[in-house]
């Protein structure tokens, strides 16, 4: 069984490598090649990610180490990361990825015509700017492979550097994750 941690768009953090530590995961995938990228805001940190990276290279990153010989992978995704797994879900098979779990992957609401392979659970906030959680939660919650929950945080609450960053939500899921990524 191997778990990735798959990054948001601040990237391979100390707190990230904290997290990835607790769960015993096998590796971090982040857009900047393991570099703290040490950005200023969540602001500095997308527009960054936007126009240096932007999903499409992210995927093929994401699908390099997953064809580098991990099996079973259980994958765990935040934000960018999440929206990277959504789209990988419907090009890998579940012989390869056993399940993922995907933390506020907005960039999802872009893809909805995705249709999962592997059991993918997907955990939104309680609400964003830009689109209506609970029409997106009902639209996937219908597909295949999919468990869409909404949770009573705001989007980055499991990033110590977003300004959503929730401690108490962050120690409840990791308290989950701990127990049940591997299943």
């Amino acid at each position: 069984m191997s778990i990735i941690i798959v990054s948001d768009v601040f990237g391979k953090t100390a707190e990230l490598i904290k997290l990835s530590e607790e769960l015993n995961a096998n590796t971090i995938v982040d857009p900047y090649n393991g570099a703290n990228m040490k950005f200023k805001s969540e602001a500095e940190a997308y527009s960054y990610f936007i126009e240096t990276i932007g999903l499409d290279a992210y995927l093929a990153k994401l699908i390099n180490v997953i064809e580098s010989g991990f099996t079973g992978i259980t994958l765990i995704g935040f934000s960018v990361g999440s929206s990277t797994i959504w789209r990988l879900s419907e090009m890998v098979s579940s012989h390869i990825v056993k399940r993922a779990v995907c933390f506020y992957g907005s960039q999802i609401r872009n893809f909805t015509s995705v249709d999962p392979l592997f059991d993918i659970e997907l955990i939104f906030p309680k609400s964003e700017p830009h689109f209506s959680v609970a029409s997106l939660q009902a639209e996937l919650a219908k597909k295949q492979n999919v468990k869409a929950i909404k949770v009573d945080y705001l989007h980055g609450f499991m990033n110590y550097h977003s300004s959503n960053y929730n401690q108490a939500a962050y120690k409840e899921q990791i308290n989950w994750l701990s127990t049940n990524a591997s299943k």
